[in-house]
């Protein structure tokens, strides 16, 4: 019996041990990294106008887009090539195009960028063009990659007999590595002795959690909130130091707190989006549909033989007004809002309508959550 005993106090230890090593590391921890940036370490949006050369007779109409005619005209005088007029050209492989990319944080020179070029003017495809030597600037006007190369595009397209047909986008494509990083952006990873974080989303609860998890890693008070989205972290002043340090407390898992509830709403495609915090409350939705037809007949009046009258057409109009049934839905409390959703389309709401219908119940406090219409 005694050692029965001790058979099971040594089970209940360890289904103690295993219950708190379940709350210590909580099935949806997500690590700092996930959750917030450092202040400062951000990507930088680069912009130039290129021309794109070897269409396949897609490119601009030069009557109609001069400026592609005189950026030809233009690098061709920098390469030595001298054109007396520009009226004789007829351009039909060449477009003018815009080039984009994202440099990203401590990029050095020689660092190769993908970049994103898209046409400007009216060509047809630039499938199969290589972009010729593009300067990318920043806001500040200054050049800090060079792009070129071949443009990849995902898509195809042919015409003939009047008739057209298109898969995917033909007018925009991407280099990959295309760009060539001539400068560096200066970025400091904060002050001598701390770094920021900020959070992507405010949330008070997440940032003392946040706070809580750094200073129980370390043993002592090193980081405290600013507000609902910065939270200051003291860091050692060597660069060595530091960058072991960040990558230690970027990976630390926290569990943050569930956001707000919040409807997303898209008017264009009556997509519904929502998280898990959305309520309802018990309420009745009404929904009827509403048909006005207009109907124009054209009515030929044809004189008699020998009258010296003349062919008259006149058109006669016709108005509907047609207003179906409206059906009465209950909802009742704690309902799931993908089944009352679900339920409207069935009686014949439009996305107009759905929208509609979701502020109405939002003014009438019946839907707990925040409604974003996109």
């Amino acid at each position: 019996m005694k050692t029965s005993s001790l058979q099971c106090a040594a089970i209940a230890r360890v289904l103690a041990l295993c219950a708190l090593c379940l709350l210590a590391f909580p099935v949806h921890a997500e690590r700092i990294k996930d959750l917030a940036s450092l202040a400062g370490v951000r990507n930088n949006q680069l912009i130039g106008y290129g021309v794109v050369v070897g269409l396949d007779g897609t490119g601009d109409q030069t009557s109609q887009a001069p400026f592609t005619t005189q950026s030809l005209i233009n690098m061709l005088s920098n390469l030595g090539v001298t054109i007396s007029s520009s009226s004789s050209l007829q351009l039909k492989n060449v477009a003018s195009v815009m080039v984009t990319m994202e440099l990203p944080p401590f990029s050095q020179p020689g660092q190769q960028v993908d970049v994103t070029v898209s046409s400007m003017a009216n060509a047809k495809s630039l499938k199969g063009g290589t972009l010729l030597m593009t300067p990318l600037k920043g806001a500040d006007g200054q050049v800090y990659a060079v792009a070129q190369g071949n443009l990849i595009v995902g898509g195809a397209g042919g015409q003939a007999g009047g008739s057209k047909t298109t898969i995917n986008h033909l007018l925009a494509g991407r280099i990959p590595g295309g760009a060539t990083v001539e400068r560096s952006v200066m970025t400091l990873l904060g002050s001598t002795n701390s770094v920021v974080y900020e959070l992507h989303e405010q949330d008070f609860g997440t940032v003392q959690r946040m706070v809580e998890a750094i200073n129980s890693l370390q043993g002592s008070k090193i980081a405290r909130a600013l507000d609902g989205r910065r939270v200051e972290v003291q860091a050692p002043a060597n660069t060595d130091e530091r960058v072991a340090f960040l990558g230690m407390v970027e990976n630390i898992s926290i569990t943050p707190l569930t956001g707000s509830a919040r409807v997303i709403v898209n008017s264009r495609t009556g997509s519904v989006v929502m998280n898990q915090n959305v309520a309802l409350q018990e309420c009745a939705v009404a929904h009827g549909n509403l048909t006005v037809a207009v109907s124009t007949n054209p009515q030929v009046s044809q004189p008699n033989a020998f009258s010296n009258g003349q062919t008259a057409v006149t058109q006669n109009g016709q108005v509907d007004i047609k207003q179906d049934g409206g059906s009465l839905m209950r909802v009742k409390t704690g309902a799931n809002l993908s089944e009352v959703v679900k339920a409207l389309n069935s009686v014949g709401a439009s996305p107009l309508d759905l929208v509609n219908i979701l502020q109405a119940m939002k003014a009438a406090g019946a839907l707990r959550a925040e409604l974003e219409v996109i």
